[in-house]
């Protein structure tokens, strides 16, 4: 029986989504302005289809041209969001039929009652912050004052979500996981999407640093995911990263919790040959997002980009007869916009399987096409929403 490795490169847009005006981001496009700032050499890529897929959502090809040996398109979002979650419950076949809650640019951004709520039970001085902030900035500014103090620092974004920070040591990572735990329950009625665990070490401005145990604190999908549907089947789930969070811990499978995009490379390979038949492997590769993205670092993101390419082949020989490698990613972040949130973008899909028909399959109207179509590789029954594109594999 076939398996399926699904691989998002978070943040890795492509332009043209045609209701960017309405979220402020007309005329962004990760890749081709980090094209725009450096000659990017990602051959592996672009044999797959990446500068294609560019040109089909733009109408530019910013690589340089190579033969073609996998099947490539481009997906645009139903959802309305740019967030993490929204774009991966829709590439898992659940667009959101709904909008997420949102905290307004003033300060402070939070509601009293909340932020008395969470000082309260959890038996804090208080709270830092308290804005709409850049992660790394914010406990720049607000880190000297928490060991101080040992008040945890709030902050949100353009996304629903609220992200408390604080210090590994001097606070203690299970108290940070437990304040978020509350301040979970207590945003459900605001409809906010995830509480974020941000932890740091560091003990003065210019030392801070966050952690690779971040925790994400999701709503359950409002309906069953691809991931949940190969769970109840019985098949073989491996989650690499922050995916078991993204998904609420629903159908997730063996959740795999590393930090870092060569950790998440190393856990990808040594986890293939294991996944069971019928079974998918999804990784998050989160450094493109959180590292460039968010910092509005087009050359550092442009190297990720060539960092990852060269150790693609890795991945690709490791796949049997009949297994479908998808790349995708969840929304954009273009390193070059203004501002520090994500953008609304189209995405790039690009798919591989041995002795595959080179083509494409063009422009899908939801990501939710992308887990129609794997869940038909792998014979289950259809997901709810999505419509499969024809994957075609002259030698199976």
């Amino acid at each position: 029986m076939a398996r399926a490795f699904l691989l998002i490169l978070d943040s890795f847009g492509i332009g043209g989504a045609p209701d960017a005006a309405s979220f402020g981001d007309e005329g962004s496009n990760t890749l081709g302005h980090i094209c725009d700032r450096m000659a990017l050499h990602v051959p592996h890529m672009a044999s797959l289809g990446l500068g294609r897929a560019a040109a089909l959502s733009t109408g530019r090809d910013p690589l340089s041209p190579v033969p073609l040996i996998g099947q490539y398109g481009v997906a645009r979002e139903v959802s309305r969001g740019k967030d993490t979650i929204t774009g991966h419950w829709e590439i898992a076949g659940v667009p959101l039929a709904f909008d997420w809650g949102y905290f307004p640019h003033s300060v402070p951004a939070f509601p009293q009652d909340l932020i008395d709520a969470i000082v309260t039970r959890c038996k804090l001085p208080g709270l830092l912050a308290l804005c709409h902030a850049s992660g790394t900035q914010v406990i720049e500014d607000f880190g000297e004052e928490h060991i101080r103090t040992a008040k945890p620092i709030a902050y949100t974004s353009a996304d629903s979500v609220l992200q408390i920070a604080a210090h590994e040591e001097h606070f203690g990572l299970e108290r940070l996981y437990e304040v978020c735990r509350v301040a979970r329950e207590l945003t459900y009625p605001m409809n906010i999407g995830r509480i974020i665990a941000r932890p740091f070490l560091g003990e003065k401005r210019g030392e801070f640093h966050r952690t690779g145990h971040r925790k994400d604190f999701a709503v359950t999908p409002p309906a069953p995911t691809l991931l949940k549907a190969l769970s109840d089947a019985g098949r073989d789930v491996i989650s690499v990263g922050k995916i078991g969070d993204i998904y609420a811990h629903v159908g997730t499978g063996r959740e795999i919790k590393v930090a870092g995009n060569p950790a998440f490379l190393e856990t990808t390979l040594a986890n293939m040959d294991g996944l069971g038949e019928g079974g998918l492997l999804m990784t998050n590769f989160v450094d493109f997002d959180t590292e460039f993205g968010h910092r509005r670092d087009p050359i550092g993101y442009g190297k990720l980009l060539e960092a990852f390419d060269a150790e693609l082949p890795r991945i690709m020989v490791k796949l049997r007869e009949a297994d479908l490698l998808i790349l995708t990613a969840d929304h954009g972040n273009d390193p070059t916009w203004q501002g520090t949130d994500h953008t609304r973008e189209q995405i790039p899909v690009m798919s591989y399987m041995p002795g595959i028909a080179p083509g494409s399959f063009g422009l899908r109207k939801s990501f939710a096409d992308i887990g129609q179509t794997i869940a038909r590789h792998l014979r289950l029954d259809p997901l709810g929403a999505g419509t499969a594109w024809d994957v075609s594999n002259p030698a199976a």
